[in-house]
């Protein structure tokens, strides 16, 4: 019998007759390749993190393109749009949510649900709801409701990050938040 020739195996199943070929070398050398690859690229990347996985390399990415666009929009001076950018940048929120938890939940609540202070996860804003009457109320106060001015403690840097900050905490309504006050204030879709 010649290697080339189909090899019919012994026994049957459903009343069906297998063929016992060997697999072609370049299938099987594909096969390995592809298991050789995969324990390369597991160990590179999930268990000794050499490098970073496609989707942690994107991330990276769009926060040093955010970055670079806060950068251009800063040359143009502080504006809602640059405020808004500010909330895509990990880093910035890290450092709005200390500043947050340090100086404003006694008033705002962790949640920002408000006590003291109004409510920041609902749509209703006393004092103007756009970035930077925001920025304008933490940076000198409402002295008349009790608000400090924040702008020489913390600095700009600090404020503009505390502000983005909130934007984040925007249309949460967290349960258990106090009232809304002021008047509702609706975010001009951008074109």
């Amino acid at each position: 019998m010649s290697e080339l020739q189909d090899k019919v195996r012994k026994h049957t199943f459903d009343g069906i007759q297998e063929y016992d070929n060997k697999l072609p070398n370049w299938w099987l050398w594909t096969l390995y390749g592809a298991i050789i690859y995969a324990l390369i690229y597991w160990l590179a990347v999930h268990t000794i993190a050499i490098t970073r996985t496609p989707v942690e390399q994107l991330q990276v990415e769009m926060v040093a393109a955010a970055e670079e666009q806060l950068a251009r929009a800063a040359e143009g001076g502080l504006s809602n749009e640059s405020l808004a950018l500010m909330s895509t940048i990990p880093d910035r929120m890290a450092e709005g949510k200390a500043i947050f938890l340090q100086y404003c939940v006694v008033c705002h609540t962790e949640s920002g649900g408000g006590s003291v202070g109004p409510n920041l996860t609902d749509a209703y804003w006393i004092h103007g709801g756009d970035l930077m009457d925001q920025h304008r109320i933490v940076t000198n106060g409402v002295p008349a409701k009790g608000m400090a001015a924040w702008g020489n403690q913390l600095g700009p840097r600090r404020v503009e990050a505390v502000v983005a900050y909130v934007y984040t905490l925007r249309g949460s309504n967290v349960p258990g938040g106090k009232a809304p006050e002021g008047e509702l204030y609706e975010e001009e879709a951008t074109p």
